[in-house]
Formats: C-alpha cells, sequence, structure tokens
C-alpha cells in the first residue's frame, strides 16, 4: 500500500493550540516502526499547482492563503493561525490526496497520512480547513476522464459541510456524511445522504447504522473510487465528539468500511480527517488503526 506523506505536513502553530499538528509526522514514524507501511511506499508530494486548487477554491481565496492577505476575520474562521508553513502544508495536503487518489486507481487502496479537510468551503476555510483536498481530488481526476462517479464516506464526527456544498449539483458524486447531529457545523449544507447521530451513540448503534447506510448507498450508487474520512472524534475520549464510539468499536468501523469496499473491488483512498484524543500519542494510535486494516484487505486487489 502506498501512501502520501511529507514532512512539510507540519507546520507551526502556538504552543497550547488545540489542533495536533504533530500527529502527521507523528504517524508517519508509528506506522513505520510498526511495519505497517514500509519507507519505500511513501510517495513525497509537490506542492498542488494553483490551477488545482482553483477547481474548487476562488482565484482570491486561493492566492490569499498563499500570500497571506487573509483577513483577520478569515483566519478567525479557519482556526489556524497564518504562517508561510501552513500555506505550504495546505497545499502538499492537496497534492497528497490527488496522488493518492491516481496510486487507488493503480493499486486498488491507498492513503494520504493527512488530508480529509471537508470543512472548507469555495471562498474560505473554516473548522482547521483550509483547502478542500477531497473536493479538489475529485474534480481533478474527473477533468482527466480518470473517473466520473466518485463516492464521499465521511465518518469525521462533524459533517462535511464544505464538501456537500461543492457538489450539491453534481449527481456524479456522491457525498455521505454520519456525523454527530448536535455537533458543529450548525449549518449543514445537504450531502447526498446525512445521517445524524445523538450524542452518546455508542458502538453498536453507531455500527448497525452504518451498515444500513452503505448498503443504501451501494444500492443507489456504483462509483469508481471511493474517498474515505476516517475521522477518529467519534471516539468517546475526543475533545469535541460528544459521541461515545470505543477504540474496539473504531477498529469494527474500518473492517467494515473496508470488508465492504474490498468485497466489491473498487479502489479506495484512506484520509485522516479529525481527531482529538487526549495525548498526541493516542490520537496517533487511533489514525492507525485504518492502515493496520488496510495492510490486509489491500492484498485482495489487483496483487
Amino acid at each position: 500500500m502506498r501512501v502520501s506523506y511529507s514532512a512539510g505536513y507540519v507546520a507551526p502553530l502556538p504552543d497550547g493550540h488545540i489542533f495536533p499538528m504533530k500527529k502527521f509526522s507523528g504517524l508517519h514514524s508509528y506506522l513505520i516502526s510498526k511495519n505497517i507501511v514500509k519507507e519505500n511506499r511513501i510517495v513525497e508530494p509537490g506542492l498542488a499547482e494553483f490551477t488545482s486548487l482553483q477547481t474548487v477554491h476562488s482565484g482570491r481565496y486561493s492566492m490569499a492563503v498563499w500570500n497571506g492577505t487573509l483577513s483577520n476575520k478569515e483566519i478567525r474562521r479557519m482556526g489556524l493561525p497564518w504562517s508561510k508553513g501552513l500555506a505550504i502544508r495546505s497545499r502538499l495536503a492537496v497534492q497528497g490526496t490527488i496522488n493518492a487518489g491516481i496510486m487507488a486507481l493503480q493499486d486498488g487502496i491507498s492513503g494520504n497520512l493527512a488530508g480529509g479537510t471537508h470543512h472548507a468551503m469555495p471562498d474560505h476555510g473554516e473548522g482547521f480547513c483550509v483547502y478542500n483536498d477531497v473536493a479538489i481530488a475529485i474534480k481533478m481526476l474527473k477533468q482527466a476522464k480518470w473517473v466520473q462517479k466518485v463516492l464521499v464516506i465521511d465518518c469525521d464526527v462533524h459533517q462535511g459541510n464544505g464538501t456537500a456544498e461543492i457538489f450539491r449539483d453534481d449527481s456524479d458524486v456522491f457525498t455521505f456524511s454520519i456525523h454527530g447531529e448536535k455537533n458543529y457545523p450548525f449549518v449543514k449544507p445537504p450531502s447526498t445522504l446525512d445521517v445524524g447521530l445523538p450524542d452518546g451513540t455508542s458502538d453498536r448503534e453507531y455500527l448497525s447504522t452504518l451498515e444500513r447506510s452503505l448498503e443504501e448507498i451501494f444500492s443507489r450508487f456504483q462509483p469508481e473510487l471511493i474517498f474515505y474520512l476516517a475521522g477518529i472524534d467519534p471516539l468517546e475520549t475526543d475533545h469535541f465528539g460528544r459521541l461515545s464510539l470505543s477504540l474496539n468499536g473504531l477498529k469494527d468501523r474500518e473492517h467494515l468500511v473496508l470488508e465492504t469496499v474490498t468485497q466489491k473491488e473498487i479502489p479506495l483512498v484512506l484520509l485522516l480527517s479529525g481527531g482529538y484524543a487526549p495525548t498526541l500519542q493516542e490520537t496517533v494510535e487511533a489514525h492507525a488503526v485504518m492502515f493496520e486494516a488496510a495492510k490486509v484487505y489491500s492484498k485482495r486487489y489487483f496483487h
């Protein structure tokens, strides 16, 4: 399994900032040390081109992020202080997801050790999301005629409002979000299928709801490529999540998604999305669960 990663995925943040920026380098080190991903299967992305960014984002916003000319209000809404390092990481992570899309089509399964920044809108960032990497990757792959029909499975605890908004009029992109109903964002543009869960939802209810939802999706839609946003913030220990998934429940979720998708032999891209566990190490280990499971399922594809 090939994955995208760059040391540039880590940008400077002020001490005490809630966003666990060092999870990207931590996950890379952990996956290598545990032999879940091999060093020679890591593909380093370059910077995404502005023409790629502008398949989704306005020229003004794309350049304002790069040049550091965002307004204070825009920076507050984004939730991350601007720096050149942040602008660089944002372009690197987008290209990492584009590359992962191509690698999935070639190999069956791939990942980006970042990505899933699903709150970013065409003309602004929000919720720790600068550019919408998933939407840009989908637009680029569709433009290049690599794919036509694409499914987004978004299991982050926060509804994927940016992705829903961007593809609201595109019937070839099926957006699915299973999230905390009362959690951020408080205005939720409709996905193709939204499933809002009550606070405190535990393993059994979460998994049975997800399983039914996947059955419904595949009865309605036959994708050529799937982007999986495997947020770990439904965990009970998460700072922001408000759901009650256990670590075993998270493992079961990853196996459910991977089992369902690999049985159908649909190429799959694995992305991190959100996660705010009590410690950096717990965040890293929870994100690693998906890649550990994927190592088993990747053998089902073209090998």
